[in-house]
C-alpha cells in the first residue's frame, strides 16, 4: 500500500500522447487502443485521468501542432492537463497536487515514450510515494537502434520487467496488460 497516507484513490496518468512524439512510435495504433480503452474504464468508475504534455525548446514546442494531444483522445473538460518540460512529470509541475486533490495514493501510468518519459515518471512517483502501476501494452517507445539503443519492443520489454520486479518499501510497483487493469471508484 501507499505510504501516502488517506490516499486511496487511482488515477490514470497518461504521458505525452502528442502528436510529434508518437509519430513514429512502435505499435502505434495498438498503444493509443489500449489507452482508449484504459481511459472509458477510467471515466466508468470516476476514476481522474490526467494528461501530461512535453515541451522542450529544442524541439517539441509549446503550443505547436506537433505539441497537441493526439486528437482522438477523450480529454474532457475537467481532466487536468500537466505541462511539463523534464522527463518526470512531476518536476517542476502541478501533477503532485492534482494528485492530492483528488486523493490519489496510486498511479497507472500509460504513455510515450517508454524509455525517456515514462521510466522518469514512474520512479518519480515511486519515489514521492505513490503505488505505480505501469500498463504494459499501453507505453511505446521510438527506433533509437541507430544510436545504439535496443530495438523498440526489446525497450518496451525490458521496463516491462524491471518495473514488474522493482520495490520501495511501503509500496508497490507492477506492469499489468491493460485487459488487467481494474479501476474502482475512489472510496470518499
Amino acid at each position: 500500500m501507499t505510504i501516502l497516507p488517506h490516499r486511496t484513490a487511482t488515477a490514470l496518468v497518461v504521458v505525452d500522447v502528442q502528436n510529434d512524439v508518437m509519430a513514429s512510435v512502435h505499435d502505434r495504433q495498438r498503444v493509443i487502443d489500449n489507452i482508449l480503452v484504459l481511459v472509458s474504464r477510467a471515466r466508468d468508475t470516476k476514476t481522474p485521468v490526467i494528461w501530461v504534455q512535453h515541451s522542450s525548446d529544442k524541439e517539441l514546442f509549446f503550443g505547436t501542432d506537433g505539441w497537441q494531444l493526439l486528437d482522438e483522445l477523450p480529454v474532457a473538460p475537467s481532466d487536468p492537463i500537466v505541462h511539463k518540460k523534464h522527463g518526470d512529470a512531476f518536476e517542476g509541475t502541478g501533477l503532485e497536487a492534482d494528485l492530492a486533490a483528488f486523493g490519489v495514493g496510486h498511479v497507472v501510468i500509460a504513455g510515450a515514450h517508454t524509455d525517456f518519459c515514462i521510466r522518469s515518471t514512474l520512479h518519480g512517483a515511486l519515489v514521492r510515494g505513490y503505488d505505480v502501476t505501469l500498463v504494459s501494452d499501453a507505453h511505446t517507445a521510438e527506433d533509437m537502434t541507430e544510436w545504439g539503443a535496443p530495438p523498440p519492443a526489446q525497450v518496451i520489454a525490458h521496463t516491462n520487467m524491471y518495473w514488474d520486479n522493482q520495490t520501495a518499501p511501503g509500496r508497490t510497483a507492477a506492469a499489468v496488460v491493460t485487459e488487467r487493469v481494474a479501476f474502482s471508484a475512489p472510496i470518499r
